[in-house]
């Protein structure tokens, strides 16, 4: 994964202006039309240069896709360094700083694997599933009672228990003859 922050020079507490005040200075370097009479390495790294600038200004830009790549940067970065095991230096959500050792590394393991779960149960198709499941467990429970009223209505003063001893003599009061 690229680190757009880096593509663009930036630091990751940049601001939307930063981030855009620095993509106009780099798009303007590396544009391809500035490069078109360049010779053909030249003018491909330009180009390649050029499509990665854009890619990191439209995730960057946006807050929305600027919040996922940093919790995705951030969970692959923890990642890696736990995989190396041991100690070492990374970066850690907002401040770079000293990374001890295991018990530490699982407990970045543990956060970043509750804001995927958060993100996950926060995200529109989850809420939407989860509403519809809340309307159908709430008409199960509607009907129920609304059978449970019925049966009030038409058998009143018995119990269900007493009707359902009822139902059983009169079985065996028919089997008899």
């Amino acid at each position: 994964m690229d680190d757009h922050y880096k593509i663009l020079g930036l630091q990751r507490n940049a601001s939307r202006e930063d981030i855009k005040e620095a993509f106009r200075k780099m798009a303007l370097k590396f544009h391809p039309d500035k490069h078109s009479q360049s010779p053909k390495a030249v003018r491909d790294n330009a180009t390649l240069t050029f499509k990665q600038l854009s890619e990191a200004y439209e995730i960057l830009s946006d807050h929305r896709k600027r919040a996922d790549y940093d919790l995705r940067s951030s969970y692959s970065s923890v990642n890696k360094r736990s995989s190396h095991g041991g100690y070492g230096y990374g970066y850690t959500h907002n401040n770079y700083g000293y990374k001890g050792g295991a018990s530490q590394s699982h407990s970045h393991g543990f956060v970043s694997n509750l804001e995927i779960a958060l993100r996950f149960f926060t995200t529109r198709a989850f809420l939407l599933n989860f509403a519809f499941a809340g309307a159908l467990i709430g008409g199960i429970y509607v009907f129920d009672m609304g059978r449970e009223a019925l049966w009030r209505v038409h058998n009143s003063g018995k119990s269900f228990e007493a009707a359902m001893e009822s139902i059983e003599k009169a079985k065996t009061h028919k089997d008899k003859t």
